[in-house]
């Protein structure tokens, strides 16, 4: 018989199909289909080059096997599967020298994505890969509106897409793909940019089948000036929606703290509206620290001003101001150690952070120094509320 083996393989739930993985894979073991990402056990020397780059830990799975998960297998999954127990050449289970076998080939399995990400207990089940490459849903363009200043470097779109008849069941921090049109070099057809959702799951308008989306129009970006670009009536194709980890819990007695910088305010704004429409009146609970270069950049700054305070409160950074110091989502949380050392410490405490993956030294940084002042292990703490569902990152 095969000896056990470790095998690489990918979340189809968590997996948010932006197909960076697959670009960055120096072996081309990794390929897609209309469904799913897979992994070519033949090709994959573990090299861990994929690891680092995937914005949701979906890459990020291991199985130990004695006959690889061919790709047939992989194409037709719709969760990952259990490890199995693996027997003895005899035939018996749970071998001693095997479970060692195991141990010592999963021990450096974890290496690139933070740790596996879960869930927070009472998020809602959500609805995964409902519209495919294969087989994309049609929505119309409703509005497309500038969040930015007329005179600022950086535009950034506000966009509402209508889904007239067809069901989109989104959850707040999950992702939609658009295809943009045409070809790419090579004569394929163009894979879908991934967009956070940035409405709650009842919709922009709450009762409206529709969702928004907070796109920034990048300088040679095929789809984001696409997108940018669209006009009121236009019709786009969709896939998704991705991602089932990156959720807000229901229980209303969460604490929320949001750090974002950019565009990774979407999901922010969609996990506020909907605590909002959730329990109208009273104390939210949620903190959220924002950074952008100046307040004209700053995607919804004004709309920000009207929400009150015991929903939300914000701390607004600006690290590009004139006559003003630089400042950074992590100075804020040093200099608002106090409270971010309160839900750190507190079992209902639930850490987001969304936005351009060079922000994740300096917060984590910033963790670790306030954990510190009180004595903490930030390693062992971060982990712990991974492993709870407390802690969430998505950067690109």
């Amino acid at each position: 018989m095969n000896k056990p083996r470790k095998q690489h393989l990918i979340d189809p739930e968590v997996c948010i199909r932006c197909y960076t993985c697959e670009m960055t894979c120096p072996e081309n073991a990794i390929e897609h289909d209309d469904n799913n990402v897979v992994v070519n056990a033949d090709l994959c020397n573990f090299c861990m080059d994929c690891i680092p780059v995937c914005p949701t830990g979906s890459i990020d799975e291991w199985r130990v096997v004695r006959d690889p998960y061919s790709l047939e297998d992989q194409y037709g999954w719709e969760e990952l599967p259990e490890q199995g127990v693996i027997a003895d050449d005899a035939g018996d289970t749970n071998v001693e020298a095997l479970e060692d076998a195991m141990a010592t080939l999963l021990a450096d399995a974890h290496k690139g994505a933070g740790g596996k990400t879960k869930a927070p207990a009472t998020a809602a089940k959500p609805t995964v890969n409902l519209y495919n490459l294969g087989k994309p849903v049609e929505a119309t363009v409703r509005g497309n509106f500038k969040l930015t200043d007329a005179g600022a470097d950086i535009d950034v779109r506000h966009i509402i897409l209508d889904f007239q008849g067809h069901p989109m069941p989104v959850l707040e921090g999950q992702s939609i793909g658009i295809i943009p049109p045409g070809t790419d070099v090579d004569g394929n057809a163009r894979l879908p940019r991934l967009y956070s959702i940035s409405s709650p799951r009842d919709g922009e308008r709450s009762g409206y089948n529709n969702v928004s989306l907070t796109v920034k129009r990048e300088e040679r970006g095929i789809c984001s000036n696409y997108v940018c670009d669209l006009d009121k009536g236009d019709t786009v194709k969709v896939t998704g929606p991705f991602g089932a980890t990156f959720l807000l819990p229901e229980d209303h007695e969460a604490r929320i703290m949001m750090i974002c910088t950019g565009t990774g305010s979407a999901p922010m704004r969609a996990f506020t509206m909907r605590r909002q429409r959730a329990v109208g009146e009273k104390n939210g609970g949620m903190v959220m620290f924002f950074g952008a270069r100046t307040p004209e950049t700053l995607p919804y700054h004004g709309p920000l001003k009207r929400v009150p305070e015991t929903l939300l409160k914000q701390h607004l950074v600006f690290s590009r101001v004139e006559g003003a110091a630089k400042e950074y989502v992590q100075d804020r949380m040093l200099i608002e150690r106090k409270e971010v050392a309160r839900l750190l410490q507190d079992p209902k405490g639930y850490v987001y952070i969304c936005g351009l993956r060079g922000m994740e030294t300096g917060v984590d940084q910033a963790f670790q120094t306030i954990a510190d002042d009180f004595g903490g292990d930030w390693v062992s703490m971060r982990d712990t509320m991974r492993e709870d569902g407390r802690y969430h990152v998505e950067t690109y």
